[in-house]
């Protein structure tokens, strides 16, 4: 994790707001009026004490008691307006930010996530965003309506004696910035602790929902709980340490508005003491600034919520700022499908080596197996040939074209990828099949199907296609799951098929039916079959052995 100083990661969130600088802009004007409105209150209810005690002033009690009506009305009506705009600018950056998070995540995917805790990404895509809502929506125009606000208070107790005014300023100072910053630094890095031990709870908690069956079958339940309720009561003590920090932020902000409070008494009592001032303006002083202290204490309440806030979107712009392994492809070659190759192709991951100058052809419209044992780099290479990892040295080539210069949506078109592990989503067996062909027919989900073998299976059940395969397609069995994976590859018709152990959870019977539609579909594509059964290798028309990453 990119450890980002809080004013960067402030800057730029802050950067993410232009697009709506307009309704910003009005929030904080809003807020700054409505909160001179609060403090004409208790100004106006003074100066009406006055005038009852028969002190000259500018506007007799019944003026006042009328400029009060207006200004408690005109406080509820602002303050409703700031906080709308505040509210629809966080709900809308939220949405915006969400969007471009998945959008990172695409780019990122599949190199990057792959070692990525999935329970720490569902951690930042849901909580970590939310959490910036405070940001957005209690700190960006709190801050300049506090500092709009010290201006304008500074210039009306000024124009009563500039002693006062300076007194005020500095009250502000301490309360708004000074406060906060201690708060602040005294927290350190507890917020982005707290997050990333947050992260690591979701990641245990799905893990232990995922492996709950493994767990009931091997009695490891009271461990598996325990270490639960260990990880909970650390996020808990770490919570409590920082809703302590939050409370003694509290105390020290009203402890000093106290003393400020006393502080423009006992100087306003001197200059009235000393013949500078008279009674109206020392009594307005005080009331001015005991009433104008609203958006400097929210100010000083950021102090140590911040913190949390900051590690939230250092976490976000971790996702947002990280660099893909495969930049997807734009503005370049757009080519048909003519063969591919790879030729002193080398590729290691983590330090480790996979693959060493490697080199193979797989022409159009033949079959070509790739065998080996596990770990040998098999995998390895259909990912280097999809182009989900880049070569680090040698190169491959589609239709003469390095893949480094087509165009990566013709390259998804022209490839069509069956994974060991075939992934479903938690929708109906129709709507898994038509992600490789979202304007599919019935009938043609069914031909492929049909190719797939499990045509047969898929009509018996109670809702035929429109059966939801459930979490993670948890109510299909591995070969079930296999054969739609294959189904979907049938469906997509791509001209440069890349299989891996397409048939490793299958019977033979159903083996030999795959094997033959492979067989008859193979006109005109080019198939890439990954196997370590010797059954399935009797398809292909020539064979590469992968051995401690070299193909012979």
């Amino acid at each position: 994790m990119k450890k980002r100083s809080n004013f960067k990661v402030c800057m730029r969130l802050i950067g993410l707001v232009n697009p709506l600088a307009g309704y910003m802009t009005l929030a904080v004007l809003l807020g700054t009026l409505g909160h001179l409105c609060a403090v004409m209150i208790p100004v106006f209810g003074g100066m009406a004490l006055l005038d009852i005690l028969g002190m000259s002033v500018h506007f007799t009690a019944k003026t006042v008691f009328v400029a009060v009506l207006i200004f408690a009305l005109l406080r509820g009506v602002l303050r409703y307006g700031e906080q709308y705009c505040n509210h629809f600018i966080a709900f809308k950056l939220l949405a915006l930010l969400r969007d471009k998070v998945f959008a990172a995540l695409r780019r990122l995917c599949p190199a990057k996530l792959e070692s990525k805790d999935k329970g720490n990404l569902i951690s930042i895509i849901t909580s970590d965003i939310e959490l910036l809502e405070v940001f957005y929506a209690h700190t960006i125009s709190p801050v300049l309506i506090a500092f709009l606000m010290a201006l304008f208070m500074g210039k009306i107790i000024g124009h009563l004696h500039p002693v006062l005014a300076a007194v005020a300023l500095v009250a502000y100072l301490t309360v708004g910035v000074i406060i906060p910053l201690v708060t602040s630094r005294c927290s350190k890095d507890n917020g982005l602790s707290f997050r990333r031990q947050s992260g690591e709870l979701s990641t245990f908690v799905l893990d232990s929902l995922r492996g709950l069956s493994e767990t009931l079958q091997y009695n490891a339940g009271q461990e598996r709980l325990a270490e639960m309720q260990s990880r909970t009561e650390q996020l808990s003590a770490q919570q409590k340490a920082m809703k302590d920090r939050a409370g003694t932020n509290t105390a020290m902000t009203q402890t000093a508005i106290l003393l400020f409070d006393l502080l423009m008494l006992f100087v306003a009592s001197a200059l009235l003491l000393s013949g500078q001032i008279n009674f109206s303006r020392a009594l307005i002083a005080v009331i001015t600034l005991m009433s104008s202290f609203g958006p400097f204490v929210a100010l000083a309440d950021l102090g140590s919520g911040l913190q949390n806030t900051f590690a939230a979107g250092n976490r976000v712009l971790d996702i947002l700022e990280e660099k893909p392994v495969a930049e997807e492809i734009t503005g370049k070659t757009d080519c048909e499908f003519s063969g591919a190759s790879v030729e002193n192709l080398s590729f290691s991951y983590g330090g480790e080596e996979i693959l060493q100058n490697v080199k193979a052809n797989f022409p159009e419209g033949k079959v070509i197996g790739v065998t080996g044992k596990s770990g040998s780099g098999k995998s390895t290479l259909l990912k280097l040939l999809m182009r989900f990892w880049v070569a680090e040295q040698g190169e491959i080539a589609v239709s003469g074209h390095s893949i480094n210069e087509i165009n990566t949506t013709c390259l998804r078109e022209m490839q069509g990828f069956v994974t060991q592990e075939t992934h479903l989503f938690q929708d109906s067996i129709a709507n898994n099949l038509r992600i490789a062909k979202l304007d599919a027919t019935q009938a043609e989900l069914e031909e492929a199907c049909k190719k797939a073998a499990v045509h047969d299976f898929i009509s018996k059940l109670p809702q035929g296609y429109e059966t939801h395969v459930g979490e993670l397609g948890d109510t299909l069995s591995g070969g079930e799951r296999q054969r739609i994976g294959l189904a979907r590859a049938f469906l997509h018709d791509a001209p440069f098929m890349l299989l891996d152990e397409p048939t490793s959870n299958l019977d033979s019977l159903n083996e030999a039916v795959i094997l033959k539609s492979i067989a008859e579909q193979r006109k005109g594509k080019t198939v890439v079959l990954v196997s370590h059964r010797a059954s399935t290798m009797r398809l292909a028309d020539s064979v590469y052995s992968v051995e401690h990453g070299r193909v012979s």
